[in-house]
């Protein structure tokens, strides 16, 4: 009997370990298997693997919770944040923030619907009115702030624009809607609850009477708006289980359509301004699920979801600025990122996601600036209230992020007091907010960023001038802008010629350690113009910064054009450069080819009246005319070390 038990058990074992290894090759499959190197999941695997999904209308009433507030702000929330508004000095000061800044809501004048473009500004500003007030008067029970939560329930409710706006702008009202109501909806008149209630039901209604472009996005908007009508379905959900259960359902199908473009290490896509937008939806709408039905579908453990926190924190340099690739903006960790960490903290206990000392910092100059709080301010709260700390990581000072978009990091460890840091990345341009800067790379070093890449540009500025920014095609108008094109960024350009916006850039070799190397294979990117081309870039020590191309000409190469971006000051010297910069300077060594010179273009002005003007920018360039270079082969190998 006790053998046949021990052969049980060993055949149980047996199938175990089978099924595991069948499941982590079907993952290494899926990674590998992927197309052009992206070393990704898909959708379906998510779904397969990770998500569960059984959503009816059935369901939904079976497992809502009855009583409200359901939308994470619960009553044992509430509670676990209101016993800690003393003990703990973060909590208890950005409580007094979001307290502060509700008086002063109360002597704003009423926001007014104004269609600016395909966007209404004035839903950002409402919906942030809205959680905030309703927030405070849990807190408080004081009548003036439902007083004017009421006011802006009523006016949110009676926006008419929706026909002409994109539908990030429904969603976000939907959420906005949803948190008023579910949150201080036993306080509010009967009239006001039931108009606002409608209004989330016909935005509910509208993205469900046909196919909607973004439901299966793998972008930003499939985040904002299958999230934020999941939270308007959520409040609807004891009235409508049945319209309720199509929207969550169709959610949490849908949202891993994006939650693969996280894979295999949280790089995302869209740039770190876009990891701010869309995770940030997407981390209410897990949180809502959570609380309101027991369960997030197993969302967040979607392969490189978790390890995007790692991510964002990584593309910010000593400087404190973000490594502002794809339509990005330099901000850095700012309070709204600062608590997006925190869910981060709170779901897996690593206090590396959560720097109190430097959130209380964005905090008392949010204060001192009179600045609006972010958006999901109060989610946040709730987040800090909830995090029990059980490990404490460092930040990896080599790092790389596989995927659709991949980006490696060199920096300095916490004793380098030359403050190193290298950004660099592939992809390739037709990513959405994509550009084409694959092969181009960011430098900072003794608190100085040496070598920039341009940033973002208002999207409205240029859209009213009928110019299309959103085209993908190797022809859009997006590419004559030296923000979007290769001209405008640290890379190589051949001919002169616009890069290949569907070519793909890989990391093909990293390399960890005393002196850590990537590679990237930019071979893509040049049409026949050139082949086999690599970029190298190796941290030889805290101090300096080597960057190796080597690559083969055709019989259609003309010019290689080594670029680099800054907005120091360049004198030319033998053999190099030296940029000058808030008192610090920086060598530009070029140590092959050694007949070459540099050259220095001034780009402010930019070449186009639409283009962004940046003081002092400028372009400095290293040119390879094809003929000399030896037996087809050939390298240009740069250093740049501190003065």
């Amino acid at each position: 009997m006790i053998i046949l038990k021990k052969m049980t058990v060993i055949k149980a074992c047996v199938v175990f370990i089978l099924l595991y290894l069948f499941s982590f090759s079907s993952l290494r499959a899926q990674l590998t298997n992927s197309g052009e190197r992206y070393n990704t999941v898909s959708a379906s695997w998510i779904r397969d693997h990770v998500t569960t999904n059984p959503v009816t209308s059935s369901w939904i009433k079976s497992h809502l919770k009855k009583q409200t507030p359901r939308l994470l702000l619960t009553t044992e929330s509430l509670l676990k944040v209101e016993q800690k508004l003393r003990g703990d000095t973060l909590i208890g000061t950005y409580y007094k923030y979001l307290h502060h800044y509700a008086d002063e809501i109360c002597l704003m004048p009423i926001v007014k619907e104004e269609l600016i473009g395909p966007r209404v500004p004035a839903i950002g500003e409402v919906v942030q009115r809205i959680e905030i007030l309703a927030f405070v008067y849990r807190i408080t029970r004081n009548s003036k702030y439902l007083d004017r939560l009421n006011i802006a329930l009523n006016v949110a409710s009676n926006f008419t624009k929706w026909d002409s706006i994109q539908f990030l702008g429904h969603a976000t009202m939907s959420y906005g809607l949803a948190v008023g109501v579910d949150w201080a909806g036993k306080w509010l008149p009967d009239s006001t609850v039931e108009k606002a209630r409608t209004a989330i039901k016909k935005q509910l209604e509208s993205a469900l009477q046909s196919k909607q472009w973004w439901e299966q996005a793998p972008n930003n908007w499939n985040q904002v708006c299958h999230s934020g009508l999941s939270a308007g379905a959520l409040v609807l959900a004891d009235q409508y289980p049945k319209l309720a259960a199509e929207v969550i359902k169709r959610a949490v199908y849908d949202l891993p359509y994006e939650l693969a473009e996280y894979s295999p290490d949280g790089a995302y896509p869209e740039g770190p301004s876009y990891w701010g937008y869309g995770t940030s939806f997407n981390l209410m709408a897990i949180s809502f699920f959570q609380s309101a039905l027991g369960t997030d579908f197993n969302l967040p453990e979607s392969p490189g979801f978790i390890k995007s926190a790692i991510y964002r924190m990584e593309v910010v340099g000593p400087s404190g600025e973000s490594f502002n690739y794809s339509d990005a903006g330099t901000g850095g960790l700012n309070l709204s990122i600062r608590g997006d960490l925190a869910w981060f903290a709170q779901y897996t206990g690593n206090s590396l996601y959560l720097n109190k000392k430097e959130f209380l910092l964005l905090i008392h100059d949010a204060m001192k600036r009179n600045a609006a709080p972010p958006m999901f301010a109060p989610l946040q709260l709730v987040w800090l209230a909830e995090f029990k700390e059980n490990k404490s990581e460092l930040l990896p000072t080599d790092w790389k992020g596989e995927g659709y978009n991949p980006i490696a990091v060199f920096r300095g460890d916490k004793d380098d007091s030359h403050h190193f840091y290298l950004g660099a990345k592939g992809g390739r341009g037709s990513l959405n907010h994509g550009n084409m800067d694959a092969g181009s790379f960011i430098f900072e070093l003794n608190g100085v960023r040496w070598v920039i890449d341009p940033g973002t540009q208002d999207y409205h500025d240029l859209e009213k001038t009928g110019l299309n920014l959103w085209c993908k095609d190797q022809n859009c108008q997006r590419w004559t802008l030296l923000t979007k094109n290769n001209f405008g960024h640290s890379a190589l350009t051949v001919n002169h010629t616009l890069f290949n916006v569907d070519g793909f850039v890989p990391i093909v070799e990293f390399k960890e350690g005393v002196q850590p190397e990537v590679t990237f294979d930019m071979s893509g990117l040049y049409f026949n113009n050139l082949k086999n081309i690599t970029r190298q870039f190796v941290k030889e020590n805290d101090d300096s910064l080597l960057i190796k191309d080597k690559f083969e000409v055709t019989s259609l190469t003309k010019m290689i054009t080594w670029q680099l971006m800054t907005t120091a000051n360049v004198g030319i010297v033998k053999g190099g450069a030296i940029l000058q910069k808030d008192g610090k300077q920086l060598k530009l060594q070029i140590l092959s080819p050694s007949n070459i010179t540099v050259s220095v273009v001034s780009l402010n002005p930019p070449p186009l009246k639409l283009d962004k003007r940046i003081e002092n920018l400028k372009r400095i360039e290293l040119h390879v005319p094809a003929w000399t270079v030896e037996n087809g082969v050939g390298v240009i190998e740069v250093r740049l070390s501190g003065g």
